[in-house]
C-alpha cells in the first residue's frame, strides 16, 4: 500500500514539473532530465511511469483537461442562465490559466503537439451547446449567432493564454488579473450580442 501511495505521489510530481517544463520551454525545449531534476525524481522513475516524452506530454494534457473537465461540471450545476453560463465558463477558464501551470501547459501543448489532444476539447462543446440553448431561448439577437459567439470565445481564450504568458514573463503585474480582464470584457461584448441591449 505505501508503495502505491508513493508511486501515485511520483507520477503526479512527474506530471506537475513536465507541465513546468514544457509550459515554460515548449515540448521541444523540456529535457526529461530537467523534468527529473523539478520533481526530485530518477530517470528510472520517470521511465517508470512514462516509456516517452510524448506519453508524458499527453498525461500533462489529460491533467489539465480534468482540471477543465471539473470547471465545466461546476458551472452546469450552477443553473444559470446559458449566457451568463458562457461567461462563466470563459471567466473560470482564464482564472485556469492564469492559476494552474497543468492548465497553461495544455494550451501551449496543443500548438505544439498537433496530433495531441486540443484543450478546446475539453470546454468548446460545453460553449457552443450553451450558445445555441442561449439561441433557442432568445437570449441572443440573432439565431445565427452561436457560431460566431463561439468564435469569439475560442479568440478570447487564446487572448487570455496570451496575456497571462506576459504576465508571467513580466513577473506578473497588472491591475488586474486575467479573469477580471476576461469578465470585463464580456460585459462590454453582451452588450452588441444580448439580445434587449441597445
Amino acid at each position: 500500500m505505501v508503495m502505491q501511495e508513493r508511486a501515485v505521489r511520483t507520477r503526479a510530481a512527474l506530471i506537475r514539473a513536465a507541465a513546468e517544463e514544457m509550459d515554460r520551454w515548449g515540448y521541444e525545449g523540456a529535457t526529461l532530465t530537467r523534468i527529473c531534476a523539478t520533481a526530485s525524481v530518477s530517470m528510472g522513475a520517470l521511465t517508470f511511469h512514462f516509456s516517452t516524452k510524448d506519453e508524458l506530454a499527453q498525461a500533462v494534457q489529460e491533467s489539465g483537461g480534468a482540471y477543465m473537465t471539473d470547471l465545466v461540471d461546476g458551472v452546469a450545476a450552477r443553473g444559470r442562465p446559458a449566457l451568463r453560463s458562457v461567461v462563466d465558463l470563459t471567466v473560470g477558464l482564464a482564472r485556469l490559466l492564469q492559476d494552474e501551470v497543468v492548465v497553461r501547459s495544455a494550451a501551449r501543448l496543443t500548438r505544439e503537439r498537433p496530433d495531441g489532444h486540443s484543450w478546446t476539447l475539453f470546454w468548446l462543446p460545453a460553449v457552443r451547446d450553451l450558445l445555441q440553448k442561449a439561441a433557442d431561448q432568445g437570449q441572443l439577437r440573432r439565431p445565427g449567432e452561436p457560431r460566431a459567439v463561439a468564435a469569439l470565445a475560442v479568440y478570447l481564450m487564446a487572448g487570455a493564454e496570451a496575456r497571462c504568458r506576459a504576465m508571467i514573463g513580466a513577473g506578473g503585474g497588472g491591475d488586474r488579473d486575467v479573469a477580471e480582464e476576461m469578465d470585463l470584457i464580456w460585459e462590454l461584448t453582451l452588450e452588441g450580442v444580448a439580445a434587449g441591449s441597445g
